[in-house]
C-alpha cells in the first residue's frame, strides 16, 4: 500500500514500474483507475533498460561510491551485466522511463483495465480481480500469479468514496484472495483526503506500507545535510514490512530512501545518506571549510 502525496505525483511512478515488471516476466496484470480510460495509460508504461544502458550505470555508480570515501561500501560482485544465466531470464528491475514498453510485451498477455469512475460499489470490481487470478495459468515451473495494480482508491470520481467501510471490506477481502491464489497487488490512496481515522484503518491493513514525499525544488538547508540531493525527486518512507506467518518484528537497516531519477529515465531507490559533520563546527564538511596548501595558520583554511 502507497500513501500518496497531494504536492506531487510520485506514486504513479512506483505504479509504472510495478507494472511494466508484471508485463516483462509475463504476469497477468490487472489495473483500476478511476480515470474513465484506464487503459490509455499502459502507454505510458516505461520498457526496460538494455544491457548496453545497464552496464554504463553500473559501472558509474561504482565509481561515485569510490570517489566517496566516508561513503564507500563494498561494491564488487554485487552488479551483474548479463540479463541471462543459464539460459533463464533474469528479474528486471531497471527501466527507462523515456521510451514507452515496446508492443511485444502486451502480445499474447492476460492484460485487464477496469475504471473505478462510474461503479456504485467494490462487490463487482472484487468479483473481476478473483476470477481474473484465478484464470492465471500455473504450471510446476510457473508458480507465480497475477499483479493487481489500483490506483486512487478513494479517489473523489469514485461513487463508492464516501462509504468507508465498504472499501476497507474490499481490501481485507482482497488480501484473502491475493494470499489463497499467490497474487500481488499495490493499492494506492490518498491520506490528505480521507479521514485520519479510516487512514489508520486503512494502514493497519496493508501487508507493506510505504509512502511518498515531495521535496522542495531548491531548499538550502536540505542540500547541506543530503548528499545528492540535486538528483533527488522525492523521499520514500518505509513503514511496515511484511511479516506472515511470524511475530518477529522486521528491523530495517533504512527507513527512508531517496527516490532519484538516474539521467532523467531510470527510477532509482538510495539510502539517505547524510552529509559528514565537521566535529569542531558542527557544519557539514560539503558547506564549510576550505583546502589549500602552504603553511597553517591559526584561524584560517584547512591546511592538508
Amino acid at each position: 500500500m502507497v500513501m500518496e502525496d497531494p504536492e506531487a505525483p510520485h506514486h504513479m511512478l512506483l505504479l509504472r514500474n510495478f507494472m511494466s515488471q508484471g508485463l516483462v516476466h509475463h504476469q497477468p496484470l490487472i489495473y483500476a483507475s478511476p480515470a474513465k480510460d484506464p487503459r490509455g495509460f499502459l502507454g505510458t508504461l516505461p520498457n526496460p533498460v538494455g544491457p548496453k544502458e545497464d552496464k554504463s550505470r553500473v559501472h558509474e555508480t561504482e565509481q561515485e561510491k569510490l570517489r566517496i570515501a566516508w561513503q564507500y561500501k563494498k561494491y564488487s560482485g554485487e552488479h551483474s551485466s548479463d540479463s541471462r544465466r543459464d539460459g533463464k531470464s533474469e528479474f528486471c528491475s531497471d527501466f527507462d522511463l523515456r521510451k514507452p514498453l515496446e508492443r511485444h510485451f502486451f502480445s499474447g498477455q492476460l492484460i485487464d483495465c477496469v475504471t473505478l469512475n462510474d461503479s456504485a460499489d467494490l462487490a463487482s470490481f472484487h468479483q473481476r480481480c478473483s476470477t481474473f487470478l484465478s484464470q492465471t495459468p500455473r504450471t510446476n515451473e510457473n508458480m507465480t500469479g497475477g499483479r493487481i495494480a489500483i490506483q486512487s482508491l478513494c479517489s473523489p470520481q469514485c461513487e463508492f468514496s464516501n462509504n468507508e467501510w465498504e472499501m476497507l471490506s474490499f481490501v481485507r477481502s482482497l488480501k484473502s484472495v491475493l494470499r489463497l491464489l499467490n497474487g500481488v497487488a499495490v493499492l494506492t490512496f490518498p491520506p490528505s483526503l480521507v479521514s485520519e481515522t479510516f487512514s489508520k484503518r486503512m494502514q493497519h491493513l496493508a501487508d507493506t506500507l510505504v509512502s511518498v514525499k515531495a521535496i522542495p525544488d531548491e531548499d538550502k538547508e536540505l542540500a547541506k545535510l543530503l548528499t545528492g540531493y540535486q538528483d533527488m525527486v522525492g523521499l520514500l518512507n518505509v513503514h511496515k514490512v511484511a511479516r506472515n506467518n511470524t511475530q518477529v518484528p522486521a528491523i530495517l537497516e533504512a527507513t527512508t530512501f531517496s527516490m532519484k531519477l538516474h539521467k532523467r529515465r531510470s527510477l532509482v531507490l538510495e539510502c539517505l545518506n547524510q552529509a559528514p559533520v565537521d566535529g569542531s563546527s558542527g557544519t557539514s564538511y560539503g558547506s564549510s571549510g576550505t583546502c589549500s596548501s602552504g603553511s597553517s595558520k591559526a584561524g584560517g583554511t584547512l591546511d592538508f
